[in-house]
């Protein structure tokens, strides 16, 4: 978790009206918030919980991520802490209120991570990350690089964020989809940190942040395609279900990833 941020209190009469029109006018160059999805929550900045389910091979990544988007950077009103686990790999159950972080031999499938995320109207309610060891126990896989920007990326999506780009194109930030992850592809970069300020640049009358129930994995439907890598189920009554994709082969698909 990263130190309290300051600079908000004890502030002179002039620092109090930049800070004023600053929060009424969205960081510039920031437009790939995912729908107005977010956490409610009545002030910033705020916690969100990672729930640890990962084996010691991922550990440090999962701190890493942690550390990044936590970041006093940038207006970035956005804490993470890693916690202890609600749940198991294979299982990865969502508990409400905070996101289970897990990873297990999910089968050569196609997909190196899965982000889902519970919504009830815009407001996120739980989420998981799956990491799936099948592929990153190879050697293709199995780099800094590429565990680094999966686990960077399907965090940064239970926080709201959609990618950069999909392209293949390297933006500089976990949040694309560049083809070949290197040292700017495993951390966000400003314009993730620009953006989650302009999503959490209100607060709400509620919260969703906080629990810790376990969740009773009652789905829905089944998964529809809302695009290459986005799935969502509707579960009924405003709730849904939403899943991200990264997938080993960039190409189209068809069918919705096995173990969402």
């Amino acid at each position: 978790m990263r130190r309290q941020k300051i600079g908000r209190r004890a502030l002179s009469a002039l620092a109090v009206a930049v800070v004023f029109l600053a929060a009424n006018s969205a960081p510039a160059g920031a437009n790939h918030s995912w729908g107005n999805y977010h956490w409610a929550r009545t002030s910033n900045p705020f916690t969100i919980k990672l729930g640890d389910n990962v084996s010691t091979a991922w550990d440090s990544y999962l701190r890493t991520a942690s550390t990044d988007w936590s970041a006093d950077l940038y207006g970035n009103p956005v804490d993470t802490t890693v916690a202890a686990g609600l749940t198991s790999g294979r299982k990865c159950r969502a508990g409400s209120g905070r996101v289970e972080v897990c990873n297990a031999a999910y089968g050569s499938n196609g997909w190196l991570g899965l982000a889902s995320i519970s919504i009830s109207g815009s407001h996120i309610t739980q989420a998981t990350v799956k990491v799936n060891d099948s592929y990153f126990n190879t050697s293709a896989y199995n780099t800094p690089e590429w565990r680094s920007a999966v686990m960077c990326q399907e965090i940064g999506h239970t926080l709201g964020l959609d990618h950069q780009d999909e392209s293949g194109a390297d933006f500089h930030t976990c949040m694309d989809y560049a083809s070949n992850p290197h040292g700017d592809n495993m951390h966000p970069n400003q314009h993730d940190y620009d953006q989650l300020a302009a999503i959490y640049l209100h607060t709400d009358s509620t919260t969703t942040i906080g629990s810790s129930t376990a969740s009773s994995g009652k789905r829905g439907a089944g998964l529809a395609k809302e695009k290459e890598a986005l799935y969502v189920e509707d579960l009924g009554n405003g709730k849904k279900r939403f899943v991200w994709v990264v997938w080993t082969d960039p190409g189209p698909h068809h069918g919705p990833p096995a173990d969402a």
